[in-house]
């Protein structure tokens, strides 16, 4: 079996997962108009490539919030990794270590941050949240993230109710019984548990509870689904560290834009105040390229990674995560570009309208 790409490793993960683990993962809101434009939208930008450039050394290293990481790619937070593999975030944190990039570990997890930082010594570690009506379990969970070494904090922002994804609706999708929640109060309930998520999630925060959160969290804070210029200055005015562009992945409301495309406007607005990330749609090794010539820090990747590690686990995980670097330092090459800090926006222009866009993956 030859996996050439992350589509390769996409195809291989649906014949392998029972669909409604697979279609949890690949699946969108609504028509999934939202879901499809992530992808589509790179190839919407072309690269321009600078030639008789030095390009003897190529580094794939950059930094974020300050700290050296391998590549401009992190792993995304995303939810219950022992669906695709018996190993979960166990496997995709070790794998993200010795890829030398940093994992995010989502409040849907099978596992506690300090059992993942234990089981994965030395990983880079971002914890998300999503933050509970219950001010006292969330201040508990947040403690228990910085003892056990995690860097910094993703808030998603965009949650206050479950999208309707109706592929998970189709396959009657349930977690099974036996599944771990330790990081949200009480039990989720296994069949409908979107709407029982967005009853644990506390619908009623604003921008005065990033008071409270800096009160009880030290660590910097990142906020996940900014996808316009007043949220982003916004996030600079609270204290935020940084912000990721990002719609969920397409599962949250359909119909908004691609996170690329809502890119510009982001960096426009605090690129000189906070770090920009960027999630959604990344499949290639150019698609980093493009998101950092629109100024994006570096990006996240969720599904590619979970492909990986529904076909192969740990190794899976890694060998996705050396694909995807090996295609960015591919690219860095043929641009002219020795590193990502050389990669700007004299390096992409946009595509000419009226061709047609290729097909690259099945899902976001």
């Amino acid at each position: 079996m030859s996996l050439l790409n992350v589509a390769d490793y996409e195809r291989e993960a649906e014949r392998r997962l029972d669909a409604g683990p697979f279609g949890y993962y690949a699946g969108g809101a609504g028509d999934e108009v939202t879901l499809r434009d992530n992808v589509a939208s790179f190839s919407r930008w072309q690269l321009r490539p600078r030639v008789l450039v030095d390009v003897g050394e190529v580094t794939t290293a950059t930094e974020v919030l300050g700290r050296e990481v391998s590549m401009p790619l992190l792993v995304a937070p995303t939810a219950f990794h022992r669906l695709a593999h018996p190993d979960g975030e166990l496997a995709t944190a070790r794998a993200a270590a010795a890829a030398g990039t940093v994992m995010c570990l989502s409040t849907l997890s099978s596992v506690a941050p300090a059992e993942l930082a234990a089981a994965a010594p030395g990983a880079r570690l971002w914890f998300q949240l999503y933050w509970s009506a219950d001010r006292g379990f969330t201040a508990d969970l947040l403690a228990r993230v910085a003892d056990a070494g995690f860097e910094a904090l993703v808030l998603t922002v965009d949650f206050p109710a479950a999208g309707r994804r109706e592929r998970d609706l189709r396959t009657a999708f349930a977690l099974p019984e036996d599944l771990p929640t330790p990081n949200i109060p009480g039990s989720l309930h296994r069949e409908g548990f979107h709407a029982a998520l967005g009853e644990i999630v506390d619908t009623t925060l604003s921008w005065r509870d990033l008071e409270w959160l800096r009160e009880h969290c030290a660590l910097p804070v990142l906020l996940k689904g900014i996808l316009s210029a007043e949220d982003a200055l916004l996030s600079a005015e609270h204290g935020a560290a940084g912000v990721i562009v990002s719609n969920h992945g397409g599962r949250q409301l359909d119909g908004v834009a691609a996170s690329l495309d809502a890119l510009p406007e982001v960096v426009e607005a605090v690129g000189e105040r906070v770090e920009v990330l960027l999630d959604g749609g990344i499949r290639r090794g150019t698609d980093v390229l493009k998101a950092l010539a629109l100024g994006a820090r570096a990006v996240l990747a969720g599904r590619a990674v979970l492909w990986g590690l529904a076909v192969g686990g740990e190794q899976g995980v890694r060998d996705v995560l050396e694909l995807l670097r090996a295609e960015i330092a591919l690219g860095l090459t043929h641009l002219g570009c020795r590193s990502p800090a050389e990669v700007s926006g004299a390096h992409v222009k946009p595509a000419l309208r009226g061709g047609t866009v290729p097909e690259r993956g099945l899902s976001q």
